[in-house]
């Protein structure tokens, strides 16, 4: 039985994110290494998280917020809705929704953000994000196919 990746890539997790999160093999793109820290966050991966964050970001101080999270978190899904270059090589950007359940809260979360990634000898780095506005009429960012006030906005 296939042993599916959690980015949503529909490739084996063996072939698709483990690579990057073991060490193996670093993320060739900026949407790989999303992709694989989405599956971090799936599989509770926490030194990776940490390691794939820009240094600058100091992510060592999440480390006890991220662990917390893995416990009350069911990740449900990612959607890539765009990707992006940078203004060189060494920059690239990620447009994503992911879906989420805490168990404290039954309704599903939407985090949907252009996160923005730099390359430092051949090694993409997570540095920072912003929410993209979404108008009551667009494409509601889940992929749902729904307009947004018809689905997350609400």
């Amino acid at each position: 039985m296939k042993n599916l990746c959690p980015c949503g890539s529909g490739i084996d997790f063996e072939q698709c994110c483990q690579p990057a999160i073991t060490g193996t093999h670093p993320a060739a793109t900026p949407e790989a290494l999303m992709r694989s820290r989405y599956s971090a966050y799936v599989t509770g991966n926490a030194d990776y998280l940490i390691a794939s964050w820009h240094a600058d970001c100091n992510a060592s101080e999440f480390r006890q917020a991220l662990l917390a999270g893995f416990a009350t978190t069911s990740w449900l899904g990612l959607q890539i809705i765009t990707t992006q270059a940078g203004k060189d090589p060494n920059e690239g950007f990620v447009e994503f929704a992911a879906r989420y359940r805490d168990q404290d809260n039954p309704e599903t979360v939407m985090i949907h953000e252009r996160s923005r990634f730099l390359r430092i000898k051949e090694h993409w780095y997570y540095i920072d994000g912003v929410t993209p506005q979404v108008g009551r009429n667009d494409p509601c960012p889940c992929g749902s196919g729904k307009k947004y006030k018809k689905c997350c906005a609400r």
